[in-house]
């Protein structure tokens, strides 16, 4: 773990707020913030607790910086709106479990808390690292330090298991940090499993949503499910454990050894370190499905004259599987096409095997996939090829680098094609929109596809003959 000295850099507008509070009050960096300095990672969100001061003393100090929301005034929490971003200031408070589910506290702010009496509510030890802006003093009273050194996620007290969504965190911090869980954490995971029932689903997605974007090594988080008992609320992920693949070509194991690796491997790709969120969310649950047809298909029958373990049809089948992962963990709508299309074609480079590409074969693979793309395929199947090792990838990286490039000669690597021939086409020849329009549209698309034209000058002459 890189060691930091002092305080990291903080943005100008923020530093003068802090300024202010500190003529008040106890103001302390407190949460990822620290822990992200610490690792080496320039902060991105900054959480400031502040002791000694109540909520209205908090209040009139932070207003004349900004606009500020108070998102609660019973947790003690300010979010200030600067120049340069936003903030979150809160006290430090006392919490007591009264309920069900993730809401079932009650929160009641108390500013004469000390360091460790405040950080004993965080979840884990490495973020209940508090610190000094001024002097950069760190405030470390469970050793989050060491666990960082260790890169081990562990609990912080005895009210962890009050909280389920902490189960959930402990999924994604593992991948974000490449952290082991502690076995006395998952066992209290395992001991709050049948509390899933309890959590909305938005806050399910949120956990999710951080581990397909932020992730630097997917497949820790994936342990983590299965260590604490937890991917039995995710039955799509969970089949894959134990379903065989034929050894001569998977020799590192079933179907959740190799999607693991397979989503390690992708966050090495420029396509996906190199993409906004977006793009990095497709992919990243695209590669997680791009196996889920397997249980179903897997069987044992005779390949090249011995008996071996295959999965006929299983990109096909894997699309509705995909879909209902989806649906189960309240992924946004839009994000179920692309997934899907690129589950189901992600052996789409096989099909060069015999022969080149054909710039047909190319633009309907291109129209199948919208609004995925082939760029986006490409590094499906890239991840896909370096998920089974010691086999080399060689093989199939050159199958894919001649799909993108038959690709982005015909300028559709990164779009589907779009018709020629439209509407307004058939007007201009003075047709009558209508139901006739329909069957010309399409036979005219088909046409282009099939490379009988490529602009406009030869898609209307295509048009006046076939008019005739």
């Amino acid at each position: 773990m890189p060691h930091m000295a002092g305080a990291p850099p903080l943005p100008q507008d923020l530093r003068a707020m802090l300024d202010a509070l500190r003529r008040i009050g106890r103001p302390r960096l407190v949460g990822g913030g620290v822990r992200d300095w610490l690792l080496g990672i320039a902060p991105k969100d900054f959480d400031i607790e502040v002791a000694g001061v109540d909520f209205e003393g908090l209040k009139r100090a932070l207003a004349p910086f900004g606009a500020t929301d108070i998102v609660g005034r019973s947790f003690g929490v300010l979010k200030v709106r600067g120049p340069m971003g936003e903030y979150d200031f809160s006290l430090p408070r006392r919490e007591s479990k009264t309920g069900a589910g993730h809401r079932g506290f009650a929160v009641r702010p108390d500013p004469a808390l000390g360091d460790a009496e405040a950080a004993a509510r965080r979840d884990f030890t490495v973020n209940s690292i508090a610190q000094d802006p001024f002097t950069g003093e760190i405030a470390d009273p469970f050793d989050g330090q060491g666990d960082l050194r260790r890169r081990v996620l562990r609990h912080t007290g005895p009210s962890f298991p009050e909280d389920p969504l902490r189960a959930l965190r402990a999924f994604q911090f593992a991948a974000r940090f490449d952290m082991s869980l502690a076995p006395e954490t998952a066992a209290l995971c395992r001991s709050i499993s049948p509390a899933f029932a309890e959590l909305p689903v938005e806050r399910v997605w949120g956990e999710w949503d951080k581990w397909a974007v932020k992730s630097m090594r997917p497949s820790r988080g994936l342990r983590v499910l299965e260590e604490t008992g937890w991917i039995a609320h995710f039955p799509e992920v969970a089949a894959l454990r134990g379903t065989p693949q034929e050894p001569e070509w998977h020799p590192e194991g079933d179907v959740m050894d190799h999607t693991g690796l397979c989503l390690d491997a992708l966050v090495g790709l420029e396509g996906w370190a190199g993409a906004e969120a977006p793009r990095r969310r497709m992919l990243s649950f695209a590669v997680l499905a791009h196996d889920f047809g397997k249980p179903s298909t897997t069987v044992r029958a005779e390949r090249r004259g011995a008996m071996r373990w295959v999965s006929p049809g299983h990109e096909a089948a894997g699309g509705p599987v995909a879909e209902s992962f989806l649906r189960r963990i309240g992924a946004p709508l839009e994000l179920d096409p692309p997934v899907r299309a690129l589950v189901v074609h992600h052996l789409a480079h096989h099909h060069g095997r015999d022969s080149d590409f054909t710039d047909a074969q190319v633009r309907r693979l291109a129209r199948r996939l919208a609004p995925a793309t082939i760029d986006d395929l490409g590094t499906v199947m890239a991840a896909d090829a370096q998920g089974r090792p010691p086999l080399p990838s060689s093989e199939i990286m050159e199958l894919v680098g001649a799909l993108r490039a038959r690709a982005a000669a015909l300028e559709i690597e990164a779009r589907a094609p779009r018709p020629i021939i439209l509407g307004r086409h058939l007007v201009a020849m003075g047709m009558q929109p209508g139901p006739d329009f329909r069957p010309i549209l399409d036979s005219a698309f088909e046409a282009q596809l099939e490379g009988v034209f490529c602009d406009e000058p030869g898609g209307l002459a295509w048009l006046r003959e076939r008019v005739k």
